[in-house]
């Protein structure tokens, strides 16, 4: 089975993070939220892989090249300009050639895909989208299913009193080819506004796909620090690149830990880091690769990219400091992003 992977997009709610990386770039645990997407689809066995590009292209292309540090074989589909998500598998047309799924390469999630596409092939469905139940759902597509799973309205970003349902689309679809047929060429068009819709205009066997795992949009944020915060709860099932030390601290190669310093829990921290004397790293907290935490400085559910510095005696809580940043001695800093104007 083939898949493609959304990876286009600008990512502006996650502005400035994004001003100098793409979205799908973004680290989650020292590792670029697409990476842990990947790793889903080659544990589910789907090993060929589209990759559509826009917004600094350039970087997914040399991170990832042609996918076979993990397993699988990766293309690019370069867009000269944004498609939409319809849009954009459209335009790998000639790529599917049978079943294939589509998935955002922003999200964070440990959906059964093999079970998925088990229940799409048993309900014959032309398009199976996975839902997941959600606190607000007027930032997602909502759907309402009848007692046999079938999708019988659908409704894009809704608002207000047209919330009828709180079960969220995911971004995960399971299609068949002909669903293609549907799609026009050369425009812009979403799945969301546009094909789902007409597939239950159609009367279309579509299905939708309840799941109580994990996933979660790394939209902006707030949702992207909780998704640090569920990783290092264990509520995702993920490969995490570091050892686990002891129970909920896991640190890499390389680390320097002054014997004064107070480490917490849970806490990831990466290669080549130092903790200096008096320093504390304290829960919820990821350190990319050579971070320092100076002298007396404090952080607490923070997330560094890396080579940020905390300087001496600062305090950090609930921050992201983006890579080689340095926040400055005897500061303390709450609910910040920091990031280099330069991006460095």
């Amino acid at each position: 089975m083939k898949a493609m992977i959304l990876a286009a997009g600008v990512g502006s709610r996650l502005d400035p993070l994004t001003r100098h990386i793409p979205k799908p770039m973004v680290p989650i645990v020292n590792r670029p939220v697409m990476e842990h997407i990947i790793e889903l689809l080659a544990k589910h066995g789907i090993k060929d892989i589209m990759v559509n590009l826009y917004y600094l292209a350039n970087q997914i292309e040399e991170y990832f090249g042609d996918g076979s540090k993990w397993g699988v074989n990766i293309q690019y589909s370069k867009e000269d300009r944004l498609w939409g998500d319809a849009g954009s598998v459209k335009r790998c047309e000639d790529f599917f050639d049978d079943t294939f799924l589509v998935v955002g390469g922003d999200d964070m999630a440990d959906i059964d895909i093999t079970r998925m596409i088990r229940l799409h092939k048993e309900k014959k469905a032309l398009a199976t989208i996975a839902l997941s139940l959600v606190d607000d759902p007027s930032e997602y597509g909502i759907a309402l299913l009848n007692e046999r799973g079938r999708i019988t309205r659908f409704l894009e970003k809704p608002r207000g009193e047209v919330i009828f349902s709180n079960t969220a689309n995911t971004g995960v679809y399971v299609f068949e080819p002909q669903v293609l047929e549907l799609i026009p060429r050369g425009v812009a068009y979403g799945f969301g506004n546009n094909v789902f819709p007409m597939l239950l205009e159609h009367r279309t066997r579509f299905y939708g796909y309840l799941t109580s795992s994990y996933w979660r949009d790394v939209g902006n944020l707030k949702q992207y620090q909780q998704t640090h915060y569920d990783v290092l709860d264990g509520r995702v099932s993920i490969k995490i690149h570091h050892k686990e030390i002891r129970k909920y601290v896991w640190i890499a190669d390389g680390v320097e830990i002054d014997p004064s310093a107070d480490i917490g829990y849970p806490v990831l921290i990466g290669r080549n880091c130092r903790i200096e004397k008096g320093a504390r790293l304290l829960e919820y907290s990821v350190l990319g690769e050579g971070c320092v935490i100076e002298e007396g400085a404090t952080v607490k559910q923070s997330i560094l990219w890396p080579g940020a510095c905390v300087m001496q005696n600062t305090m950090l809580e609930r921050c992201v400091v983006g890579t080689g940043c340095r926040v400055k001695s005897n500061a303390a800093v709450f609910d910040g992003v920091i990031v280099d104007p330069g991006g460095r």
